[in-house]
């Protein structure tokens, strides 16, 4: 059973940055795809952004592209999100998980750690 524990969420002011980390175990890390996904209060779960195996593919939602950067160190079992001129509407429960490269309706189903709260607000 993967375990996922997320950290380096907290409040921050419009334009700043945040670098969320995901740790993983439980499972053998460099054969799957990771990726980020988010959920604002009263709103459905959201894909954020998804990466292959190797950290030689990256995909992203549209609301961050250009803005939010993820990555992986597979020799720490661990993938991240670099948050950068953050808006209000990015506030959300960001949570890692164990494949969802592209998103889609898969992402309900996906094995996912605890999350970590970004807060956005002046």
């Amino acid at each position: 059973e993967a375990q996922l524990v997320e950290a380096g969420g907290g409040l921050v002011q419009p334009g700043g940055s945040l670098r969320l980390s995901c740790a993983a175990s439980g499972f053998y890390f460099t054969s799957y795809a990771m990726s980020w996904l988010r959920q604002a209060p009263g709103k459905g779960l959201e894909w954020v952004s998804g990466i292959n195996g190797d950290g030689g593919l990256t995909y992203y939602a549209e609301s961050v592209k250009g803005r939010f950067t993820i990555s992986r160190d597979n020799a720490k079992n661990t993938v991240y999100l670099q948050l950068n001129s953050l808006k209000t509407e990015d506030t959300a429960m960001y949570y890692c998980a164990k494949g969802g490269l592209k998103g889609g309706a898969i992402i309900a189903t996906l094995e996912r750690g605890q999350g970590t709260q970004v807060t956005v607000s002046s």
